[in-house]
């Protein structure tokens, strides 16, 4: 039977979002929003039926979007995704921005990005400042593979993405800003079984008990993989703001700081090193 696009996300609507419908359909169809929107009438083919019914099963059984269409946009640029790393979150955007604030535009800068997943972060600041020279880090080496692909599209040619365990693959190197994203999730968190976290790698999300096993670990190894008077920015759970800032301060960073993302909520933060 045959079926126009109205028809197919009046059908796959009954399940799911409508913006979810529509971003599935898309993807099958290859085409923009702007296209459903001027071809409502538009016949899917047998195989295109199929694959958005598919799809559109998957999505209501709980999969996240970007894992079913392999992409997610980050700070408008659009990155590879899969299940081996975590998708891209609008609330990461701030890290990016306070990264960028303290970053020339016209002089070299060592930047590194610690457990860096698809790579959002570090090409989406290699992207803006041309002239820094990235390195971002990740222990799982599909990520790297992600994130090596993601370097390949974007077409960045300041960033090297090593494999390795936090500070273990740069031995005496020093940056003039480390950011990080890190696991943060406490386990057993209860948020870690809904939505798009119980599909994204739980290695990826938990550190310990409190969730700060790792922000510890960076926190306490950062000052030697610093150069003077650089800086170090974390994004955080949304309680972790003064456990972080009393790490910073107790570890010989000044200037400590928290700031909030759009929704409020205190999301990153960082500190100079003390020289």
């Amino acid at each position: 039977m045959q079926i126009t696009t109205r028809e197919a996300l009046y059908q796959a609507c009954l399940n799911i979002d409508a913006i979810d419908a529509r971003i599935l359909l898309q993807h099958v169809l290859d085409v923009g929003h702007a296209h459903l929107v001027a071809h409502p009438a538009q016949v899917l083919t047998a195989e295109q039926a199929q694959s958005f019914h598919l799809l559109a099963t998957r999505r209501a059984l709980g999969e996240p979007v970007a894992y079913l269409i392999g992409k997610r946009e980050f700070y408008g640029l659009g990155f590879t995704v899969t299940p081996a790393v975590l998708i891209p979150r609008p609330e990461t955007e701030l890290l990016v921005d306070l990264s960028l604030e303290r970053i020339p535009l016209d002089s070299p800068c060592r930047v590194l990005d610690l457990g860096t997943g698809s790579g959002a972060i570090a090409l989406t600041i290699a992207k803006h400042r041309p002239l820094a020279s990235i390195t971002a880090v990740d222990i799982s080496a599909d990520a790297v593979a992600v994130a090596k692909t993601n370097v390949a599209q974007l077409n960045v040619n300041n960033v090297r993405i090593l494999e390795g365990s936090w500070f273990c693959e740069l031995g005496q190197e020093r940056f003039d800003l480390i950011v990080s994203n890190p696991p943060y999730v406490a386990e057993g968190d209860p948020h870690l079984s809904q939505g798009d976290l119980r599909y994204e790698p739980d290695w990826a999300l938990t550190a310990g008990g409190a969730g700060l096993e790792c922000i510890e670990s960076i926190v306490a190894s950062a000052p030697a993989h610093l150069a003077a008077n650089g800086m170090l920015l974390l994004e955080h759970g949304y309680d972790q703001a003064q456990a972080c800032r009393d790490l910073l301060s107790k570890t010989g960073f000044v200037g400590v700081f928290s700031l909030p993302d759009l929704a409020g909520i205190l999301r990153v933060s960082g500190g100079c090193l003390e020289v």
